[in-house]
């Protein structure tokens, strides 16, 4: 990147576009990773937040192989922006029985498929997606690598101090998305022990673009006037393109039994301390209710930077990025995360 580049990229992105490119742009690391591994990669529920920018870091990474994305393309966009990119989209729904008869044959698949907005309104459609979807897949994937995509909502709340949750933590959640989630490790790995399988559990706890996550929802809310609720006064994030390229160098990891991995930053962040300096950045005085409780879903991603390091992009560099979007009114995806809700109902 030319210098210039680089010092506008530090303050903010021009567009969508610019911000996408800088999404999908691997690293070393990435590259050297892919390039221990044998042939090519399939992305399963490649259209939602991350998908399409994962599946795009993983074609810059491995020009020489082919990666498919497959999902039901309800945005038909999407299909023609893969096409142009040199990705394969391959359409269909995973829960008819022949589109699995379809699953192209790559050795490496990341499993991005889930449900979680109207999960309480929808609980049999929920369990079906987070845990029956994925069961049945894994079972066609014998002798493949899968790195199937979790959260950290799988966890119960942990005290502000305790530096998160890590993975040997019993999974004791609350409500039908986080348990569904529960379901879908579980039975992921009974197909893959049945299998051959050499799967990683990837226990993300909030990745962020300055289109959504937690970040631009203080922000907006902040900037808005809107009160911001303390009682979840605490959270996790990791830069989405930080957690595309921990997704693919997951391949790299993957094994029987299953690997499991949380994947976030390495701070315990404070919501008053993040509405504070937006405020500042956005002359505006932030608004609260509610006071901070004293636990939080929080992970200990320490596991994940001892095998690939820290995220690359820090909390300060994320919030520049997310003040400079917010403030010159540029377009969000209207995907609120719903950080602040401590019942487990979405």
């Amino acid at each position: 990147m030319k210098a210039s580049a680089a010092i506008e990229e530090s303050s903010g992105f021009a567009d969508a576009e610019a911000l996408e490119e800088r999404l999908s742009r691997p690293d070393a690391d990435v590259v050297a990773d892919l390039a221990r591994l044998e042939g090519d990669i399939l992305i399963l529920g490649a259209t939602g937040k991350m998908g399409p920018t994962l599946a795009r870091m993983a074609k810059r990474a491995a020009p020489d192989r082919r990666v498919w994305a497959m999902a039901r393309f309800s945005d038909r966009s999407l299909l023609q922006r893969f096409e142009q990119q040199n990705i394969e989209p391959v359409q269909g729904d995973l829960l008819d029985p022949p589109t699995l008869d379809r699953l192209p044959d790559a050795p490496n698949v990341i499993m991005m498929t889930g449900f979680k907005f109207g999960a309480s309104d929808s609980p049999a459609r929920t369990w079906a997606v987070n845990a029956l979807l994925p069961a049945q897949v894994t079972a066609r994937l014998g002798g493949r690598r899968v790195v199937a995509f979790s959260t950290g909502c799988v966890y119960p709340f942990v005290p502000i101090s305790s530096g998160g949750a890590a993975e040997d933590v019993e999974l004791t959640p609350l409500g039908e998305y986080a348990n569904s989630c529960v379901g879908r490790e579980r039975l992921v790995q009974w197909e893959a022990a049945r299998c051959g399988a050499r799967v990683l559990m990837f226990r993300l706890n909030y990745a962020i673009d300055c289109r959504y996550g937690v970040l631009y929802d203080i922000a907006t809310k902040v900037l808005n006037g809107a009160p911001l609720d303390l009682s979840t006064g605490y959270f996790n994030v990791i830069w989405q393109g930080d957690a595309n390229a921990m997704a693919l160098r997951s391949l790299a990891h993957c094994a029987d039994p299953a690997v499991v991995l949380n994947i976030t930053g390495p701070e315990t962040v404070s919501l008053r301390r993040v509405a504070g300096w937006f405020g500042d950045r956005l002359g505006r005085t932030p608004r609260f209710t509610g006071e901070e409780a004293p636990t939080a879903w929080l992970n200990n991603a320490g596991k994940a930077h001892a095998l690939m390091g820290y995220p690359k992009v820090s909390l300060e560099q994320m919030m520049e990025w997310v003040a400079d979007w917010v403030e010159r009114a540029m377009p969000g995806l209207n995907k609120p995360t719903g950080f602040e809700v401590r019942t487990g109902a979405y």
